[in-house]
């Protein structure tokens, strides 16, 4: 049998490591940019590529059942990864660089937000989105890992992994999700999950 414990051991470090170094002052911004958003029943779109684009879809259910189930108001995310159909044929026919901004075009209204994914910062699909996005003046929660890439400073909120590993990266924007989650059900819904 391999030992592997060395390497587990090292990646949890990491890990746990990342987690002690994030900022906790931006996500209290994008959970009170979240529950602004709640409160007008504006649409949150959300998105990303590849692992990112789970994470979208893993995202929308988590607010639109998870804590929706709960509350008399309803979060509305919509992720633009989720219609396959649609995806493809803007790749197809127009360009994969614009599957997220085409989406937005003609749908995007004030007091709308956007959540951008994209571990490297750098996709441009997920900029060329939040650029438009930005230019009619909606309100941008960048989530990145590395460097944050050109996202970073272009999201009004930056929830970052500071972290070059993808898979850590990833650990880190599902923590964002359910650390948000868990802070709306105990302030929205009055379920502390956290309690034994």
């Amino acid at each position: 049998m391999t030992d592997y414990k060395a390497e587990i051991k090292d990646y949890l470090a990491h890990e746990v490591e990342t987690i002690r170094a994030l900022d906790v002052e931006s996500i209290n911004a994008a959970l009170n940019l979240l529950e602004e958003a709640f409160q007008r029943e504006s649409t949150i779109y959300i998105f990303g590529n590849g692992g990112s684009s789970a994470t979208a879809s893993h995202y929308q259910n988590d607010f639109n059942k998870g804590v929706s189930e709960h509350t008399e108001k309803k979060f509305n995310f919509l992720c633009l990864n989720d219609n396959v159909a649609t995806v493809m044929a803007v790749a197809n026919d127009i360009g994969f660089e614009e599957v997220f901004r085409f989406q937005l075009r003609g749908h995007l209204k004030p007091g709308d937000v956007v959540i951008a994914i994209s571990g490297s910062g750098n996709s441009r699909n997920v900029l060329n989105a939040v650029e438009y996005a930005k230019e009619r003046g909606n309100k941008i929660i960048g989530i990145t890992g590395y460097n944050g890439g050109k996202l970073k400073p272009l999201s009004d909120v930056s929830l970052h992994a500071p972290v070059n590993s993808m898979q850590i990266t990833e650990d880190i924007h599902m923590i964002f999700d359910h650390l948000m989650m868990s802070v709306f059900y105990k302030t929205m819904a009055g379920i502390d999950h956290l309690k034994k």
